[in-house]
């Protein structure tokens, strides 16, 4: 099956059954927050969104495949569970690359805005700025 294919089956339905076997075993990821290697670490960070926050959705609007890179632009968002439960959103991007065996060996997220600015959500929603 075609790896784009997959990805944008797993963006829909995000963070719920995720195809962790397009993963090489020591992938290496990082965000803002977080930078470690292996599948069993990003499946435990995928768990954590899971069950930590509330309604969390990612809406995919783009992704590209120019040789062993594949870029994808989305925002993600979810509920934060405190007792007001403010949405919070993050605009950004990923670049995935793929080995020989189109296996993605390195997951590298950014974000559009600062850590910052996703703590500030969490007093001053958007929609009221």
């Amino acid at each position: 099956m075609d790896i784009i294919k997959i990805l944008q089956e797993d963006y829909q339905r995000f963070p719920v059954n995720q195809t962790y076997s397009i993963y090489a075993e020591d992938v290496y990821f990082q965000d803002p927050l977080n930078k470690f290697s292996g599948i069993e670490r990003y499946k435990q960070m995928i768990k954590f969104i899971q069950t930590f926050f509330l309604n969390p959705k990612m809406d995919l609007h783009d992704i590209q495949r120019e040789g062993d890179t594949i870029k994808t632009k989305w925002t993600l968002s979810w509920n934060t569970p405190l007792p007001w439960k403010p949405r919070i959103s993050i605009p950004g991007w990923s670049e995935l690359r793929l080995n020989s065996e189109e296996m993605i060996v390195s997951h590298t997220d950014y974000w559009k805005c600062s850590r910052l600015d996703v703590l500030k959500q969490h007093f001053f929603p958007l929609n009221s700025r």
